[in-house]
C-alpha cells in the first residue's frame, strides 16, 4: 500500500479505537471521514483513467541527424466525468533535445525545453468528452533505429492516497538517418577504358536504358512488349536494357571494431543549441558515416549508378543503382551500421574487389593507420578501378595514432587522398580540390 494510504489507515485505526476505548463522538466522527476518505478516494482513483485514450502522430516514420522530428499527441476523454489531472510519460528510446509545445486547445499557448526525448506532460481539468493535442518536435542527434514508445498514463485521486498507472505498448519504430551536407563538387578520376569509351552492359532488370529489341519468348513479362516493333514487325517483340553506361561508383566504409576513435565530449560540445548548426559528436565512425552518406546523397542527386559496401556486424552491400530508392536504401543502411565488424579493410577488398566491375570508382573512407592497406589499394588500383581514399584523422580527435604516413604512401602511388580532421566542415573537406596525386578531372 501507497505511504498516504498508509498514513490513512493508522489514523482510521487510531480513531477507531479511540472511540472504542473513550466512547467519545469526537473519535467515532474521525473514524467515518478516514473511512470514507479511503472509499471516496478509492473508487475515484479506480474511474480516474477509464474511458481515457492518447494517440500518437508521427509526422513521418524517417528522420535525420541535425533536423527535427515532430509528432502530435491527442488525448480524449471519452467518459461521462471530467479528469483532475493525467500525467503522459514517454518511455521512447529516441534520443535528442525535446521541444514541447501547447496546444491552443489548453487554452494557453507555449513551449518547454527539455533535454533527451523522454518527457512528461500534465494534463489538468479534462472535460468530458474533451480531447487536448500538443506537438513534440525532438532534434535528433544520433542516427539508428528506435521504438516510439512506450507511455504510461498516470493519474490519481485528488489526495493521492491510490495512484493509478495505465500503459501503452509501443508499435511504431523511427529510423533517423546520418547527418547529410551539401558536396558542391568531388571530382572522379578519369576512367581507363581506351578512348573514354562507356560501360555497357545487359541486365535482366528494367532501367532507364533500353538499347534494343528482340523476339519475345516464353517467360518475358508483358511490361517489356514494346507495341511499335510488334505491330510494325506483326511478331510480339520485347525490349533490351542496359545498365547505366557511365561507369559505377562503389562507397566502401570501413566498420571493423576497433580501428575507430570517440573521445568524451567537453562540457561546451554537450550543449545543445536550438537554431545553431549541428555538429557531429567527437568520433571517426560517425564523421565516416557522415561522408559516406554526404557522397552517396550527392551521386545519386546527379543520377550516378552508386553502390554501398560496409562489413558491419553483418555484411552489406548495396549494387549500384540510381534513383531515390536506392537513396533511402543506402541511408538506411548506413543509419544502423555499427563499427563492430571483424574484417579490415584489406580483407574487404580482398573479397568484394573483384566484384566490382572495371572502370569503376571505388571510394573508401576509413581512419585506419595500417600501411597493409596501401597495397591493397594499389593491387585494387592495378586491377582496372579507380581508387579514392576518404581518410578521417583520428590523431585531430585525440587518438595516439595518425594517418599520415598512410596518406603520404598513397599519394607517392598516384591515389587521390582526402584528409578530414575533427572540426573540419565535411562540406567544405569534401568540396574542396583532392591534394596532390594522381591527375585527375571530373568524370
Amino acid at each position: 500500500m501507497f505511504t498516504r494510504a498508509r498514513v490513512v489507515l493508522i489514523l482510521l485505526t487510531l480513531s477507531l479505537l479511540s472511540a472504542l476505548i473513550t466512547g467519545r463522538d469526537i473519535f467515532f466522527n474521525l473514524t467515518y471521514m478516514w473511512g470514507g476518505l479511503i472509499i471516496i478516494s478509492f473508487f475515484w482513483s479506480r474511474m480516474a483513467l477509464r474511458g481515457v485514450e492518447i494517440e500518437r502522430i508521427p509526422g513521418t516514420n524517417r528522420a535525420q541527424v541535425g533536423q527535427y522530428f515532430i509528432e502530435r499527441f491527442r488525448l480524449a476523454n471519452r467518459s461521462r466525468l471530467p479528469k483532475l489531472w493525467i500525467e503522459t510519460r514517454d518511455l521512447s528510446d529516441l534520443l535528442g533535445y525535446r521541444v514541447t509545445t501547447i496546444s491552443v486547445w489548453l487554452g494557453f499557448r507555449g513551449s518547454t525545453e527539455v533535454g533527451a526525448h523522454r518527457a512528461v506532460t500534465v494534463t489538468t481539468g479534462l472535460s468530458a468528452h474533451r480531447v487536448r493535442e500538443w506537438t513534440i518536435r525532438t532534434l535528433c542527434t544520433q542516427r539508428g533505429r528506435f521504438q516510439l514508445g512506450p507511455m504510461t498514463m498516470s493519474s490519481s485521486d485528488p489526495f493521492g492516497l491510490f495512484p493509478a498507472q495505465q500503459a501503452i505498448p509501443s508499435q511504431q519504430h523511427i529510423i533517423v538517418l546520418p547527418f547529410i551536407v551539401p558536396i558542391r563538387e568531388f571530382p572522379l578520376p578519369s576512367g581507363r577504358l581506351p578512348g573514354g569509351e562507356a560501360l555497357r552492359q545487359r541486365t535482366h532488370q528494367i532501367t532507364p536504358n533500353a538499347s534494343t529489341v528482340r523476339d519475345y519468348v516464353p517467360g518475358d513479362s508483358l511490361n517489356r512488349i514494346h507495341w511499335k516493333s510488334t505491330a510494325r514487325r506483326s511478331r510480339l517483340m520485347v525490349k533490351e536494357f542496359e545498365l547505366d553506361p557511365l561507369a559505377e561508383i562503389w562507397i566502401i566504409l570501413d566498420a571493423v571494431r576497433g580501428d575507430g576513435y570517440q573521445r568524451s565530449p567537453e562540457k561546451e560540445e554537450q550543449v545543445v543549441e536550438l537554431g545553431k548548426p549541428f555538429k557531429l559528436p567527437p568520433s571517426t565512425f560517425e564523421y565516416a558515416v557522415a561522408t559516406a552518406a554526404s557522397l552517396s546523397m550527392h551521386f545519386l542527386e546527379r543520377n550516378r549508378s552508386t553502390g554501398l559496401v560496409s562489413y558491419g556486424r553483418t555484411r552489406h552491400v548495396s549494387q549500384p543503382e540510381t534513383g531515390n530508392a536506392q537513396q533511402f536504401r543506402m541511408l538506411e543502411s548506413l543509419a544502423v551500421v555499427e563499427a563492430e565488424g571483424e574484417y579490415s579493410l584489406q580483407d574487404v577488398l580482398k573479397i568484394e574487389g573483384p566484384r566490382i566491375p572495371q572502370g569503376s570508382t571505388v571510394i573508401l573512407i576509413t581512419s585506419s593507420g595500417d600501411e597493409k592497406m596501401v597495397s591493397s589499394v594499389r593491387q585494387l588500383m592495378h586491377a582496372g578501378r579507380q581508387p579514392i581514399l576518404v581518410m578521417i584523422d583520428p590523431s585531430s580527435f585525440g587518438a595516439s595514432r595518425t594517418i599520415s604516413v598512410v596518406a603520404g604512401s598513397a599519394r607517392k602511388m598516384g591515389i587521390p587522398v582526402r584528409e578530414i580532421h575533427y572540426g573540419d566542415s565535411l562540406s567544405d573537406a569534401l568540396s574542396d580540390p583532392l591534394r596532390p596525386g594522381r591527375k585527375f578531372r571530373a568524370a
